[in-house]
């Protein structure tokens, strides 16, 4: 009995000591992939001031929600403009390596890329909540990955605004031959519609305007929406902010991601970042919408008139705006490939959105 006792004792002692060994194995091997990610020190450039709310904050909310989230393993190290590399650099330094991610305002890379800015903002185009429907559950993401992907690029959509201003004008616009010899800061597509009609357009960096401005080298400017056109103080010079936002019913920035860099990530480290922009897209919106109505309130205290365009006046730029898109389809095939999505999508969305939302055309 006591031989009996001794050998089922060290049966029983030998098939712990192996159950504990599996499970210091399992444990190991269930440890092993979180253990082996590596740490990710990447340099990004800001394309715009992460200072400026909606616009330029939406890239240190994602540092700081991977940080957090990651407990330090993924440190972005956030770049102010201009930092590294220009903004019209910044595509090409992703694209051959030099620099590993960016968040950049895709409209910038028209020149080499002609479909980048229907990415970015479209004159008479997409809402914001609309836009970010077509990217996330239609075509967008998956027609920009492609794009980008011939420039060994991955993109992910980080921020979406609402409408800029029409611009900041010395005076008020009445009609449209006011337009016309106005020497004008404006962005994208938006500046092409506006050269058609007799302006003259040209793009400039944001920290560049105000002395434009202030010099007479420019007469008018566009940049953003009221919250950050204060911060560059355009209001000190001219006096007539005008609406609606036509050239760009909706901004949206993206984080650029060279290719390499990102197919190296694992797919948690992957997912880890599109969530990341995912909320900061939201955060951009919400930031954006919250700020603009106490900004406006307060223009009659610093001698600033808020106005309409004229009827007529946003009809004609809807006109020349077609003109525009048409020519610029048959210039390039992707870009009347994304625009094509967008009218698609748009044209869904809009029986949607007459049906199911209140017209607000009550008091």
């Amino acid at each position: 009995m006591k031989t009996l006792t001794n050998k089922l004792t060290g049966m029983g002692r030998r098939a712990f000591g192996l159950a504990a060994l599996s499970s210091m194995c399992l444990s190991t091997l269930v440890a092993t992939p979180a253990a082996a990610q590596e740490n990710i020190r990447w340099r990004v450039q800001a394309t715009f001031n992460t200072a400026w709310p909606a616009l330029g904050d939406p890239i240190a909310r994602v540092a700081e929600t991977l940080e957090a989230a990651t407990d330090g393993r993924i440190r972005l190290n956030v770049f102010e403009p201009g930092q590294i590399v220009p903004p019209l650099e910044i595509t090409p330094s992703i694209s051959n390596g030099s620099l590993p991610a960016a968040y950049n305002y895709l409209a910038y890379d028209q020149g080499r890329i002609p479909s980048a800015v229907l990415f970015s903002a479209v004159p008479f185009g997409m809402e914001p909540w609309e836009y970010a429907a077509w990217w996330f559950e239609g075509e967008g993401h998956g027609l920009a990955e492609e794009i980008y992907a011939e420039h060994n690029i991955h993109p992910l959509l980080c921020s979406t605004i609402g409408p800029e201003t029409a611009g900041w004008f010395r005076n008020p616009i009445n009609e449209l031959s006011d337009l016309e010899g106005l020497k004008i800061r404006f962005s994208g597509l938006g500046g092409q519609v506006l050269n058609r009609i007799g302006a003259s357009a040209t793009l400039m960096a944001g920290g560049e305007i105000f002395a434009a401005l202030e010099k007479g080298t420019l007469d008018a400017t566009e940049y953003s929406m009221p919250a950050i056109d204060e911060i560059l103080g355009f209001h000190k010079i001219a006096k007539y902010n005008l609406f609606p936002g036509w050239h760009q019913p909706s901004t949206s920035t993206h984080l650029l991601i060279n290719l390499d860099e990102w197919n190296g990530l694992s797919s948690s480290d992957q997912a880890l970042f599109e969530m990341a922009c995912t909320a900061a897209t939201m955060r951009a919106l919400t930031t954006g919408e919250a700020l603009q109505g106490a900004q406006i309130r307060s223009f009659p205290e610093k001698g600033v008139t808020a106005a309409t365009l004229p009827d007529d006046v946003i009809n004609e730029l809807k006109r020349v705006t077609l003109e525009v898109m048409t020519e610029e389809a048959e210039k390039d095939a992707d870009f009347a490939r994304v625009w094509a999505s967008q009218e698609a999508f748009h044209a869904d969305y809009q029986i949607w959105k007459e049906l199911g939302y209140l017209p607000r055309d009550f008091d």
